[in-house]
């Protein structure tokens, strides 16, 4: 091992102790004698993480991209400022300022381990894990380390038992909302902080960063990984992996960022302690809508009082909840039609694709749009004198968009679930069943298998041997992935109310199925039992929210062999159905 590599090496190890060393440092109460030593080993890590940065471009011959020496750049300007402002520019002596708890230099550590960790070569071998396993075994894994940064003692303002910290985990990382102990007031900053993170991960996947940053910094990665990451992130091509991570990650940032700013201008300074505490909630309410998280620092979501008529705000919500829905190759190819279209508009009608919005789109959009239109209908009438009665005009329209969409995965509500009516809930759980779009941050079986199975049927009662749509052919692996999603998705529900039936007996029935549905689909909607629920109850919907996340055909991969293309067909028999 050569002297630049031994230095790349201690830099990532050290940047992975102060990582370490910072959570301690944020989760536990301490002496004030032990903030000095915690100071200098932040500075240590700092002026290592520079140095082998710097390292990187005195011994390459070639630099790495624009991106990558920018990205450097400002990182080694960033780490230098954070260790100049904390020793040099504060109004204390070079010995006192040792003694100061400075977030800056907490914030700088976390930034030196990404950088540090991106380097880092990792190799994935398909033929000791699938893509499907490493899927699973990600979630697994964050959920873990999730659950015990929550039992973290500055986490919560009383402390919480192990099992409430993994179902908070699960249900952050799984996006799915149904909440056991209120994240506003049970949760401090640290602890809220660490949700918002773990519903940011969870929504876009940790492979999806750490294959990101990997990408990024290494400018490639080995034909195993392509691999890997071609099947979890649904690129068409190899050589499009890359541009499929950067797009998924711009857009999800692009979209929060946009979704952040204008949740800030339509509320109400009055309501909030300040500019941090605004820009907090903007925060954390935009991750956990495009994620379809339902995770809300009010007790009652935007029920609460001085939300429930924020119209403004439910729009936004509403919006990034759809949009965050529909899936991020939807978005790619709507984004593609847009430019299109403005092209061919300024061009005045050349270079004509009519296949620009392809046919997984349009399925997708017809279906969203059809069962959002009809559900609005629906609830607009059926709630008219009930849950509506409060709104007048264009907020009843509003509410009752609100309460047609959010089922499909996003768990917010704006008026009292449990104050519903049964023709309303029964409708609520049609919606968190069909759930969102495929590759999106939502749950569910999906539009599209709802769409092929809808297909299927008037196919059948046509006489039509095969689905025909837009001119063109469903394939048959695509209609067969979607009748075994359904028929899973149903075993799993019913084994879960089977078993809680049992738990927790003392409970509804309607609410358990509710409750089961909810989390199968990880929507996050309640009709208020989640707190009630027995330790084996919570263990049950844990298990139930996890398969409804990674998809019940997923574990089913995951679990059986891949067999080889056999290269034979037996005779074809038809076997009585109907």
């Amino acid at each position: 091992m050569n002297k630049n590599t031994l230095v790349h090496s201690i830099s990532f190890l050290l940047s992975l102790l102060g990582l370490v060393i910072l959570i301690f440092d944020l989760g536990f109460d301490h002496p004030e004698n032990l903030t000095t030593t915690y100071t200098i080993f932040y500075a240590v890590v700092l002026v290592l993480g520079v140095t082998s940065t710097s390292i990187r471009y005195y011994q390459n011959e070639s630099l790495p991209n624009k991106e990558v020496v920018i990205f450097d750049v400002l990182s080694i300007l960033f780490s230098v400022f954070v260790l100049v402002r904390h020793f040099m520019l504060l109004e204390v002596s070079f010995l006192e300022s040792f003694s100061i708890d400075d977030y800056w230099l907490k914030f700088a550590i976390i930034f030196t381990f990404i950088r540090e960790s991106s380097d880092i070569k990792i190799s994935v071998d398909r033929t000791i894990l699938n893509p499907a396993q490493l899927f699973i075994l990600s979630f697994l894994t964050i959920i873990f380390l999730g659950s015990l940064l929550l039992l973290l003692p500055n986490a919560t303002h009383s402390g919480i038992s192990f099992i409430d910290a993994l179902f908070t985990s699960t249900s952050a990382v799984c996006v799915t909302g149904l909440i056991v102990v209120d994240t506003g007031s049970y949760f401090t900053g640290l602890g809220q902080t660490i949700i918002l993170c773990l519903i940011q991960i969870g929504g876009l996947g940790i492979l999806t960063f750490t294959s990101f940053f990997s990408y990024f910094f290494k400018g490639g990665s080995t034909y195993e990984n392509q691999l890997t990451l071609n099947s979890i992130t649904s690129s068409k091509s190899l050589n499009t992996v890359f541009k499929t991570l950067k797009y998924i990650i711009v857009i999800t940032f692009g979209i929060e960022l946009v979704s952040a700013i204008l949740i800030y201008t339509s509320l109400d300074s009055t309501d909030f302690n300040g500019f941090i505490d605004q820009a907090f909630f903007s925060v954390f309410h935009a991750i956990s809508a495009f994620c379809n998280a339902g995770f809300s620092t009010l007790s009652s979501s935007f029920y609460e009082e001085g939300f429930r008529f924020n119209y403004g705000l439910q729009l936004i919500i509403i919006i990034s909840f759809i949009v965050g829905g529909l899936g991020f190759p939807i978005v790619e190819n709507i984004d593609k039609y847009i430019k299109y279209s403005v092209k061919r508009l300024i061009g005045g009608g050349r270079n004509f694709k009519p296949w620009v919005l392809n046919i997984n789109s349009r399925i997708t959009l017809i279906t969203t749009f059809t069962v959002t239109a009809i559900a609005l209908v629906a609830v607009y009438v059926l709630e008219y004198e009930n849950t509506l009665a409060e709104h007048t005009g264009f907020g009843k329209i509003v509410t009752a968009l609100f309460t047609a969409a959010t089922p499909r995965t996003a768990g917010f509500n704006t008026v009292d679930t449990a104050l519903l009516s049964m023709p309303t809930l029964l409708l609520i759980l049609l919606l968190m069943w069909i759930g969102a779009s495929p590759a999106s941050t939502g749950g569910g079986i999906k539009t599209s298998t709802l769409a092929i199975s809808v297909l299927n049927i008037l196919s059948l009662a046509k006489g039509k041997s095969r689905i025909e749509v837009f001119k063109r052919e469903i394939s048959s692996i695509s209609v067969r992935r979607s009748y075994a999603i359904i028929a899973l998705s149903l075993i799993v529900i019913g084994f879960s109310i089977l078993i809680l039936s049992i738990s927790d007996k003392n409970l509804s029935l309607f609410d358990l199925v509710f409750e089961t549905i909810s989390a199968y689909s990880t929507v996050g909607l309640s009709l208020g039992i989640t707190g009630q629920l027995s330790d084996l109850g919570k263990a049950v919907i844990i298990f139930t929210m996890f398969v409804g996340r990674v998809s019940m055909l997923t574990v089913v991969i995951a679990i059986f062999k891949k067999i080889k293309q056999k290269n034979y067909d037996y005779p074809t028999e038809e076997i009585t159905i109907n």
